[in-house]
């Protein structure tokens, strides 16, 4: 059942839901769509594909204990996806050291790191707002509604005695606003492509033109390669994608996790739910070599912000550089050609320097319950952001991308 919490800001009630269906999808999918960053993953639908189809879940470590707060009408205007979190998996902000350390100084007081909160699309690092506020409030009242929901979610570890409480992926102003209340933020990296202002690309040619000519040229041949093993790719689109088409996706998929000795994390019920829940939202690029299908990887695509999301891959043969076409080159392509303003490549990854996608910076934040990690950690996340300004400034230095005025 919801449970009403202490009111922070006038008009406005928190509660605690342990059931997605407790809370109305148009109300929900009303904030989400007015963020930036990640809407089709924050989408009621979705969102309920993952814990429907057992994926995201109590029983895989990811029980529903998502927050709102609703006017005395009980519309909500503000709330934030949490999950109670019985592990770090699937997470992509690494924090099984402090894990360790919490529980070696407090686990024999009967004190645990987990169960913690964690703010987050599961199983994905998309970056994007998470403290979501209703259009209609006025600045002020955003910014305190984030404030209340950022009030809740510690105040909710410290009524349930959990250790934590975790927000991933979110957007820098949050992150400021989380700073403010006295949660510690996170810095880390990703690699995204961004399409060429004010003039978009034309083509994929016409973004090769603007590497410098080592980086053109060892992306022309690792796509050379492709073509000489026989490989071409059909690209399929929204509701064309068949169940075979995403039953051989799975397939790939499994493989990926298979070959580092891991199960998937997504099953293949929520395929089925999620293919149903975002029609227009999916795109699958399958490769295909003497006449059998051997690849395939997927793009998520936000059509309203015109971003594309690089999220899942997998091969049942080995074909050399066959993952940058799958991963890159055939996504930047279609980026290009239909006009997305963005294409993020996942996590980590600099590899994908050299290949037109440039670091930027991603922000968690954090509350810790324990007043000596929460010391301990703030010390080893000053040092660490040092050191993920210096890895940027490093990786700006190496730019794959010629200055303006340079024509070779």
């Amino acid at each position: 059942m919801a449970v009403a919490q202490t009111n922070m800001v006038p008009g406005l009630t928190a509660q605690w839901h342990s059931d997605l269906a407790q809370i109305p999808p148009k109300e929900w999918d009303e904030l989400a769509g007015a963020v930036q960053g990640g809407t089709p993953f924050l989408r009621h639908s979705l969102l309920s594909a993952m814990v429907n189809s057992g994926s995201a879940c109590a029983a895989t470590g990811w029980q529903v204990h998502f927050l709102t707060l609703s006017n005395t009408d009980g519309v909500i205007r503000a709330a934030c996806p949490v999950f109670l979190k019985s592990h770090s998996h699937g997470e992509y902000v690494f924090d099984w050291a402090w894990a360790d350390a919490h529980d070696n100084a407090l686990a024999a007081q009967g004190h645990h790191y987990y169960p913690k909160l964690v703010s987050a699309v599961p199983y994905s690092p998309i970056p994007g707002q998470r403290l979501l506020v209703h259009p209609s409030l006025t600045m002020v009242e955003q910014a305190a509604a984030r404030r209340h929901l950022l009030q809740a979610l510690s105040d909710e570890c410290q009524a349930k005695g959990w250790s934590s409480a975790h927000i991933l992926f979110l957007s820098e102003e949050e992150a400021q606003a989380s700073a403010a209340q006295g949660w510690l933020v996170r810095q880390g990296v990703q690699f995204h492509w961004q399409n060429r202002g004010p003039e978009p690309y034309v083509d994929f040619e016409d973004f090769l033109v603007g590497l410098h000519r080592t980086k053109r040229k060892n992306i022309q041949q690792e796509r050379r390669k492709v073509r000489e093993a026989g490989v071409t790719f059909e690209i399929l689109e929204y509701e064309a994608i068949t169940e075979a088409d995403w039953d051989f996706f799975y397939l790939c998929y499994c493989q990926t996790y298979t070959e580092r000795g891991q199960r998937p994390y997504l099953s293949r019920s929520f395929w089925a739910q999620g293919a149903l829940a975002l029609p227009g939202c999916w795109v699958l690029f399958v490769a295909t070599q003497n006449g059998q299908r051997i690849a395939a990887a997927l793009l998520a695509i936000d059509p309203v912000e015109r971003i594309a999301y690089g999220r899942y891959w997998g091969a049942v043969a080995d074909v050399s550089c066959l993952h940058f076409e799958a991963c890159y080159y055939q996504p930047l392509d279609w980026c290009i050609k239909h006009g997305m303003r963005r294409f993020e490549g996942g996590a980590q990854g600099e590899h994908k320097l050299t290949r037109g996608l440039l670091p930027v910076n991603t922000y968690s934040a954090h509350w810790l319950r324990h007043e000596g990690l929460r010391h301990a950690v703030a010390d080893f996340l000053m040092r660490e952001t040092q050191g993920v300004r210096r890895y940027i400034d490093e990786l700006d230095e190496r730019s794959p991308f010629k200055p303006p005025d340079q024509s070779a």
